[in-house]
């Protein structure tokens, strides 16, 4: 069973910047799909971002333009790049890959956005 490890989250001021990674304890060579997702106090947990097997990106209305998604190499396959943070970002972030056969979810990283 992999298990995903997210890193990176923090407490960070208004337009600030955080990177966060997601590592797996054993080594993930093939994806259909990876993606951040969050979930912000008294809210669902929604997608963030996601990055397809073929390259293909997606994000969310409210972070397009400040977040970026890339993938990484098999132990730390998903990476997330947020840019001009706002307290609306304040959540658990988790990263998620769909390998086809199973999908892997980490524990989540907190990010809190202070105004």
């Amino acid at each position: 069973q992999v298990q995903l490890v997210e890193s990176g989250g923090g407490l960070v001021q208004a337009g600030g910047s955080l990177g966060l990674s997601c590592a797996a304890s054993e080594s993930i060579f093939s994806f259909n799909l990876m993606g951040w997702y969050r979930q912000g106090p008294g809210k669902q947990r929604e997608l963030v971002a996601a990055v397809t097997r073929g390259g293909t990106t997606n994000y969310a209305d409210s972070v397009k333009g400040r977040f970026t998604i890339s993938s990484g190499n098999a132990k730390n396959p998903v990476y997330l790049q947020m840019n001009s943070l706002k307290p609306e970002d304040t959540g658990v972030y988790y990263c998620k890959v769909e390998t086809g056969y199973a999908d892997y979810w980490g524990q989540g990283t907190q990010v809190t956005v202070s105004s």
